[in-house]
């Protein structure tokens, strides 16, 4: 299965061109689904038929949902309030009630992860049931928070609920009458196996090598900006670019009107500066919204694209002549002063403007010391030497 994330700026159109890429692969013959995030029915109306939770069959292979977070956000809170009734029961809190729990900020986020790794789940013939998905995502930077939510959310269970504690179950009884407070049971380490296995999921539709992510913008400085921010987050998650779309591009003006040759100068310099660095799709200015299948496939926006490269953080050995190696991980548009390295243990925590990932080192670079990092031609490199107490000795 492939899958294409579509973000961007706010109010660039992103929503319908992704819809319009959904559809450009049904036609292409790929069994397709779209998702979208959008809590209004933005991409309905431009396809022309209402889309939901239900699965929606809007074109011949062009199935649609958007999620509905509130569902599955009150039996989310309910089951974890249920695992913690011991504690709760000692502090003397009172319970909440399904009728009193609606949505909080966020909780759309998790229903589309849900959704995508229930796409990505192997149907009754053992394949997924689609061959490609496009994603709707909000407008970028939340759109990158929401694609490292499953890592992180992952990296937290695991230092509060470590799997190895699960051992010590026979002596939670004692342990609870030392301490004199509620041991965590079994029941909330079987909550959290089960919640790493749908983050796992999702992580892994997220970080496979036929994940990529569609940029949409409107071309011009705020436009220019947002992508190179963007372009640069996605980099920090391991995510290519699979191309940009330029939204809404003006056609040659005709007459001497002096704000309209202004405006066109300055789309066309932005476009000239995206197709040196991205393949770049422009879809013209029509003077109003698309609705229905018609107007999507008149835009003239192409599936998603097969030849993509995925994101690679090489390690280069360079031990025989230097005695390093060197961990190179591409970030386009990254300026120096906004980046900071932090090791802490075996991870490595990456800072990059607003942008940040904790990313563990390779098994390798784990027996070194950094010994320093340098920003180059659009790619950070650093600098580990073997520390000679972990490092294996040779003869």
């Amino acid at each position: 299965m492939r899958t294409l994330f579509v973000t961007g700026p706010g109010g660039a159109g992103r929503t319908t061109l992704a819809a319009a890429t959904a559809l450009a692969a049904a036609r292409s013959g790929a069994r397709t689904l779209l998702l979208s995030a959008d809590a209004t029915d933005t991409p309905g109306a431009a396809l022309g038929t209402p889309t939901g939770p239900r699965p929606q069959q809007v074109a011949p292979g062009l199935t649609a949902v958007r999620p509905d977070p509130d569902a599955g956000f009150r039996a989310g809170l309910l089951a974890l309030q249920e695992h913690a009734r011991p504690a709760l029961d000692l502090l003397g809190a009172d319970r909440l009630d399904d009728e009193e729990l609606t949505p909080l900020p966020g909780a759309q986020d998790l229903a589309l992860l849900g959704a995508l790794r229930a796409a990505a789940a192997p149907a009754t013939s053992g394949e997924p049931a689609y061959d490609t998905v496009v994603v709707d995502l909000p407008a970028a930077p939340r759109a990158l928070a929401l694609l490292a939510l499953p890592a992180q959310l992952r990296r937290y269970l695991r230092r509060l609920l470590p799997q190895q504690r699960q051992a010590a179950r026979a002596l939670r009884p004692v342990l609870g009458r030392l301490a004199g407070v509620p041991v965590p049971t079994g029941s909330l380490y079987e909550a959290a196996a089960r919640w790493e296995a749908a983050l796992a999921a999702a992580q892994a539709v997220i970080e496979d090598p036929a994940t990529s992510v569609r940029l949409v913008a409107e071309p011009g400085p705020a436009g220019a900006d947002a992508v190179e921010r963007t372009a640069t987050g996605l980099a920090l998650y391991g995510l290519g670019v699979e191309s940009l779309v330029a939204n809404r591009v003006l056609p040659q003006p005709h007459d001497a009107t002096a704000w309209l040759a202004a405006l066109h100068a300055q789309q066309d310099k932005a476009l000239g500066a995206w197709a040196q660095q991205h393949r770049t799709h422009v879809v013209a200015h029509r003077g109003q919204d698309p609705r229905g299948t018609d107007d999507l496939a008149a835009l003239g926006v192409p599936g998603p694209a097969r030849d993509t490269d995925p994101v690679r953080w090489p390690v280069v050995d360079s031990l025989a002549t230097d005695s390093l190696l060197t961990w190179s991980i591409p970030l386009p548009g990254a300026v120096r002063d906004e980046l900071h390295l932090v090791r802490r243990g075996d991870e490595l925590v990456v800072t990059v403007g607003p942008f940040r990932r904790v990313v563990p080192l390779p098994s390798a670079l784990r027996r070194c010391t950094v010994t320093g990092a340098g920003l180059h031609e659009g790619a950070l490199r650093i600098r580990f030497a073997p520390d000679p107490d972990l490092w294996p000795r040779t003869r």
